[in-house]
């Protein structure tokens, strides 16, 4: 009995996940209906119900504290049940959550209901959470493939796009690659050390085995499957095709639950197996390689988002400028470990609120036949609809981190942990590569408020959505209550952070 209440927050989305998708396949009719019919909006809130319910679950058991579900040694090593699973668990249910909410206003407004959606979400959810909790390689890949797999069907999800079906097929093809590359890192890895928990290759890794050329190449391998998930420079190619060919619910989910449940499974490998002072040496571990990789990451990306006209694609490109900012915290572990995973805990619950908000808005901005896809259908908008001008002005200034913002104390928290690690050199590149940042996205808000449709252009007419509305709600609390109290926030990260180094 402890063991399922250990495991609740898992179980409720997998089992809800069972029920939404008999409860799709007995329902066809009402969910294939033109949109507005209570099935299709059935469908989108018992999604979203079970997501928030495996939040519940998982907030429930953090207040309960650890040892108030007993023994959870029976699951171990393959899941870790531990607050840092827990705290992934929260951030992946809502931001999971999130994109279901906008999928309920989205894909009915587009007569793209289909009801499929919402279980592939689940699942793919599902997948992200075992990966968080994962401390073994079986369950981790196990974990990985079940949220990847969900993850290239939703980018395929628009049937008749050539474009979606274009992203679709560069995800599945170059993510297939990444992924028989991290099995053939870990084989490797085995082969070395005899193991296959994360702890236990920790504890090889200390020893004269963990320098053997088979260890140090799977460990390399391992780590480029990893960083290729987390859409780091030069393995992010796949991310703007994907994100802009999936439906836009779809590529808020991508960026914000696949890309935490990405950098959670970096997290535990780093932490456990990669952990010992020889691997996080500046001479010949692993520390220098991310910097550099956070380096191109952060600058490859704000230089090409700056130059895109399409709104969404820039949201891309700024999704991987995210990653290259939360690699410099994972960078700044070598020295003091849990700050730099508090740090980085704080930065991925602040960006889930922000990313989600700023694609929720997007979709607000725009309704079916007369979507906001360019900035310049975005102009004048501030004064057609202020309240959704309004709502993606601040989503926009917690991205570019400006304060009281989530985004600004996110990328505070970060680079706080990269000084105090050393990284003096990798911080003011950062700071420099977040004003350039800054740029596309107050082009965003010129646009919005100072610029007016050129004449005979085509007009974007903002949507009217409940769901959508209540996802942005929820979002916007979280991005000021993130800015206006954020110690208390990071404390709940860094009682999430001490993870036990191998």
């Amino acid at each position: 009995m402890s063991i399922a209440l250990a495991l609740s927050p898992l179980l409720a989305v997998g089992l809800g996940a069972l029920l939404l998708m008999l409860a799709e396949a007995v329902s066809t009719p009402n969910t294939k209906a033109p949109h507005g019919t209570p099935g299709s909006r059935g469908l989108a809130l018992g999604a979203t119900s079970v997501l928030f319910a495996g939040a519940a679950c998982a907030a429930g058991l953090w207040m309960a504290g650890p040892g108030a579900v007993g023994d959870t040694s029976s699951v171990a090593p393959w899941l870790l049940l531990d607050r840092f699973t827990l705290f992934f668990d929260m951030i992946l249910c809502l931001g999971a959550g999130l994109s279901v909410l906008l999928a309920g206003g989205y894909l009915a407004e587009h007569s793209l209901e289909r009801g499929e959606f919402y279980p592939l979400i689940l699942f793919a959810t599902f997948g992200a959470m075992m990966l968080a909790a994962s401390g073994d390689a079986l369950t981790l890949f196990l974990g990985l493939e079940t949220m990847s797999i969900g993850a290239y069907a939703l980018t395929a999800f628009r049937r008749s796009s050539a474009r979606s079906a274009e992203g679709a097929l560069k995800y599945f093809l170059l993510g297939s690659f990444a992924a028989a590359i991290l099995i053939y890192g870990f084989a490797l890895i085995y082969g070395a050390t005899g193991h296959t928990d994360l702890v236990g290759i920790g504890h090889a890794a200390r020893t004269a085995g963990g320098r053997s050329p088979m260890f140090v190449v799977g460990a390399v391998l391992v780590l480029v499957g990893m960083v290729f998930k987390v859409s780091a420079v030069p393995f992010h190619a796949w991310t703007p095709d994907a994100y802009e060919g999936a439906p836009t619910p779809a590529t808020a989910f991508m960026a914000v639950a696949v890309k935490a449940g990405a950098f959670a499974m970096l997290l535990r490998m780093l932490t456990l197996s990669l952990g010992s002072e020889a691997w996080t040496s500046w001479a010949n571990g692993w520390p220098p390689v991310l910097a550099a990789l956070a380096l191109a990451t952060m600058t490859v990306a704000n230089l090409v988002a700056g130059r895109q006209e399409s709104v969404k694609r820039m949201l891309a490109y700024s999704s991987i400028a995210h990653a290259g900012y939360i690699l410099v915290g994972v960078t700044a572990m070598m020295r003091n470990p849990s700050n730099g995973v508090a740090a980085v805990l704080y930065y991925l619950f602040a960006y889930t609120a922000s990313t989600a908000g700023a694609f929720g808005a997007l979709i607000l901005c725009g309704s079916r036949g007369r979507e906001a896809v360019s900035y310049e259908d975005l102009s004048g908008i501030g004064k057609r609809n202020p309240t959704a001008a309004l709502a993606f002005s601040l989503f926009l200034l917690s991205l570019a981190g400006i304060p009281p913002t989530a985004g600004f104390f996110g990328k505070w928290f970060v680079f706080k942990a990269a000084v105090e690690g050393g990284l003096y050199w990798l911080v003011v590149l950062g700071f420099i590569n977040s004003v350039i940042g800054a740029y596309y996205y107050l082009r965003v808000l010129v646009y919005m408020y100072m610029r007016e449709p050129a004449a005979g252009a085509p007009i974007a007419v903002p949507m009217r959505s409940g769901y959508v509305a209540a996802a942005l709600v929820v979002s916007a609390i979280l991005v000021l209550a993130l800015g206006v109290t954020p110690n208390h926030y990071l404390a709940l990260a860094i009682g999430a952070a001490f993870l036990k180094a191998g």
